[in-house]
């Protein structure tokens, strides 16, 4: 690290991967690796500067903020952080809420002060918090009040003195800032110097912690955002994921400020609300789940979905009939990216006239990706493999020794099964453990939900595989049936229908009626939930 960083508080520079385990960086054009870059500089200062105060920058249901008040707010939160906490450069912050401006505020004044964020997701419970405390170490926290037991009950746990300050409402101050000067100079951070730790999510285990950097955050609007999402000042930014998501973080946040556009913050969106936050709002850029997509078609308001200039989903595979059914209703392509929480944000995927049926689309400029074999050698188009990649951003784990697992030979090792076409367009299968093998077959789960999901019964399916005796493993449907229809003769009619559409081998030979499909708090299915059932 650079000697001149003035992040003197260094637990976080000195628990980093030694720098042989580091993924190959590929530096971008508009993007320094190295000198001064504090990343509010480019998300809310320049703004300013340029005659942008009086510009929308945060709505929500209890009023709208102008990049003027977004700064004053930023600029009161950072002097009592620094004021009344004595928080330095290099410490850490966490943040428990739900999206709102508030939080959003919050984060931007954490960087501002060059200390690091730990954004949590406001659902976790206090075991889970007492695992991110252990492994993040902040000094301050700022919580909802209304959710703000289970974090004190995991500080007291684990007596380590983090300071608790709470707030309360989408557009609430902690206690105190109210009272402070709204003007703050910015940190002179380097870019290399640590902006976020992003917990993943979705697995079991104890959870990994990423470090990102300052220059990172300035990478992803310099590849997805300018390349994938193009906005512009007029835009407003809509969508579901929580901030504590980098998928969020990115498309409600990081991604609007850097546009001078606008972005609307709530707290928890149900497909009725969201759309008619979409027309309150005139929102023109949706981020969200495919499930979130599905449900929004059923309410067969093509007036509202064509709203929306760019709607781009994440977070799982997107199944083609929902693709489809986008592009009849809403009469414009739905986008589809993939990315990581240790990359950031996305790095491949396509938008308008570059998206093709089947495939998630090539790789986002800046980036290179690859589909290796077990040995890491580059396999042959329409060969599965495992999906790496490298570019601006890459993986950083806080003393963890599963970096090695994730980045080799200076690829960063998704995770993820996919295939290669000529045109260097990524077909997704499965994550590598979702793969199913059976018989000697190997079968993709998501190809099993997409078919399923053609029948007019079924509203909602997850696929896994299940141990069997005899085959290794067998197909195994997760279905949430429409209007009451679960039942044997919708199970045979099903598993028929399967056999039907693609080869025989593929059908679920075991089908589970259930009533929801268990999901994590961004709305991406929790497969390992229905493993888990079967097992215990």
């Amino acid at each position: 690290m650079n000697e001149a960083s003035i992040q003197q508080d260094r637990f976080v520079h000195d628990r980093l991967p030694p720098a042989d385990e580091w993924p190959g960086i590929v530096p971008i054009a508009g993007v320094p690796m190295s000198g001064p870059l504090n990343c509010v500089s480019f998300l809310l200062d320049r703004h300013l500067d340029k005659g942008g105060a009086h510009r929308p920058a945060f709505h929500s249901v209890a009023g709208t903020w102008s990049y003027g008040e977004l700064a004053a707010r930023v600029a009161r939160l950072a002097r009592l952080m620094v004021e009344d906490h004595d928080i330095r450069p290099g410490n850490r912050v966490l943040i428990r809420g739900f999206n709102s401006p508030a939080v959003a505020a919050i984060w931007l004044a954490i960087e501002k002060i060059g200390a690091v964020a730990v954004t949590t997701m406001p659902l976790l419970r206090a075991g889970e918090l007492a695992t991110i405390l252990d492994i993040s170490r902040p000094r301050l926290a700022f919580c909802e009040e209304n959710i703000a037991n289970d974090l004190q009950a995991a500080i007291d746990a684990a007596g380590s003195g983090t300071q608790l300050v709470t707030w309360a409402g989408e557009c609430g101050e902690p206690r105190g800032a109210s009272d402070k000067p709204d003007w703050f100079g910015t940190a002179a951070t380097r870019a290399d110097d640590i902006a976020l730790i992003a917990f993943t999510s979705g697995t079991t285990g104890r959870p990994k912690a990423t470090v990102h950097f300052h220059r990172d955050v300035l990478a992803i609007c310099e590849t997805m955002c300018r390349h994938v999402v193009a906005p512009s000042p007029a835009d407003v930014f809509i969508g579901t994921a929580p901030l504590a998501f980098t998928f969020g973080l990115g498309g409600l946040l990081v991604f609007p400020l850097h546009a001078g556009a606008s972005s609307v913050l709530h707290a928890a969106w149900k497909p009725e609300t969201l759309a008619e936050a979409v027309t309150r709002f005139r929102a023109s850029v949706c981020f969200t789940v495919p499930t979130f997509f599905q449900r929004m078609l059923r309410l067969d308001n093509a007036a509202t979905l064509s709203q929306l200039r760019l709607a781009v989903s994440s977070g799982e595979a997107l199944p083609l009939p929902v693709r489809e059914a986008w592009a009849g209703t809403a009469g414009s392509v739905l986008a589809e990216v993939i990315g990581s929480t240790e990359m950031l944000h996305a790095f491949a995927g396509a938008a308008g006239g570059q998206v093709q049926p089947g495939f998630i689309g090539p790789a986002i400029p800046g980036y290179e990706i690859a589909v290796l074999d077990d040995e890491g050698r580059p396999l042959p188009p329409g060969e599965l493999g495992r999906l790496a990649v490298r570019g601006p951003t890459g993986c950083r784990y806080l003393a963890d020794e599963r970096q090695r697992s994730y980045v080799q030979h200076g690829w960063n090792i998704t995770g993820d099964t996919c295939a290669m076409d000529e045109r260097g367009y990524v077909a997704y299968h499965t994550r590598r453990d979702d793969m199913i093998i059976s018989s000697g077959y190997n079968i993709s789960g998501l190809e099993v939900e997409n078919v399923l999901l053609q029948h007019p019964d079924v509203a909602e399916c997850a696929v896994i595989g299940e141990a069997d005796a005899d085959r290794g493993q067998v197909v195994a449907a997760y279905v949430v049936a429409k209007d009451g229809m679960a039942g044997s003769a919708l199970e045979a009619a099903l598993q028929e229908h399967v056999r039907q559409t693609i080869a025989p081998y593929k059908y679920p030979r075991i089908i589970r009626f259930i009533d929801a499909l268990p999901r994590n708090e961004s709305g991406k299915v929790q497969r390992f939930r229905l493993r888990k059932d079967v097992t215990t």
